[in-house]
């Protein structure tokens, strides 16, 4: 699988589209729900960051994820809260556009933390858990996105707990500690493992395959085909290796049509 990781106040439905040809999910967002991540939202784009803050972010949600309804790539939504109801009620509409919902327990940005969004949820699993049991809940599949290298953090102690309370898909930014991906994918290996970090060519999307995710997703350069299309046909090739050498190739060279 490839994916698109979601990119704050850039990952929308237009953008989404732009990848469909290359890729199997995209993950919008990230969005904040509740009233505590949208002030800290704003702390965001107050010092130039890009954000998605609208005044009704379920509706929002809702319509951005309309607007794939007949796109070939399935939707995510990466999204932040801090308490376990808006996750819930994401992942209800979530589940009427047969989206995945991602609990993003990855960003590491002061205003985030200080509220207990983003990676502060890696040093609180039972919360964490919580927010899982919640999504899960509704039946809709559920990611969360966690990075490697947050001091006192055992991820893959981590990835077993969120796959425990109902965790789908477990999406790991390895940051510079990609041999963690393959220490996560045997703590949980019930849950899909996603792969993400530099992941640009053949060599990189390997490198993580190799060390046992199920598929690779592409962040800041997830609006460029070319990059799309390389990582497109590395886990193409990847896929039929695996497969062994009788498996036939795919007209399209691993990119969807």
């Amino acid at each position: 699988m490839l994916a698109l990781a979601s990119l704050s106040g850039a990952a929308d439905a237009a953008w989404a589209r732009g990848g469909a040809p290359f890729a199997d999910l995209a993950l919008l967002g990230g969005l904040a729900l509740d009233s505590e991540a949208r002030e800290a939202a704003r702390g965001l784009i107050a010092r130039g960051r890009e954000e998605f803050l609208p005044d009704d972010p379920l509706s929002f949600a809702d319509d951005e994820l309309a607007a794939l309804a007949d796109a070939p790539i399935r939707p995510g939504l990466n999204v932040r809260s801090t308490a376990a109801g808006p996750i819930r009620e994401a992942a209800a509409t979530c589940a009427r556009h047969d989206a995945v919902l991602e609990i993003n327990a990855h960003c590491r940005q002061s205003e985030l933390c200080a509220v207990g969004c983003g990676e502060a949820l890696l040093r609180d699993t039972d919360r964490l858990a919580r927010y899982v049991a919640a999504a899960a809940e509704t039946g809709t599949t559920v990611s969360v996105k966690v990075r490697t290298e947050v001091d006192g953090v055992d991820l893959p102690a981590t990835a077993r707990r969120v796959a425990d309370a109902g965790a789908d898909i477990v999406h790991v930014d390895a940051m510079d500690s990609e041999p963690v991906v393959a220490d996560v994918a045997a703590a949980a290996p019930e849950a899909f493992v996603l792969a993400n970090n530099g992941v640009r060519d053949r060599t990189t999307a390997w490198e993580y395959l190799a060390y046992g995710a199920d598929g690779v997703s592409v962040g800041r350069p997830s609006d460029d085909p070319a990059i799309l299309r390389r990582v497109a046909r590395a886990v193409d090739d990847w896929d039929r290796r695996a497969e062994g050498p009788s498996a036939p190739a795919r007209n399209d060279g691993g990119v969807r049509e």
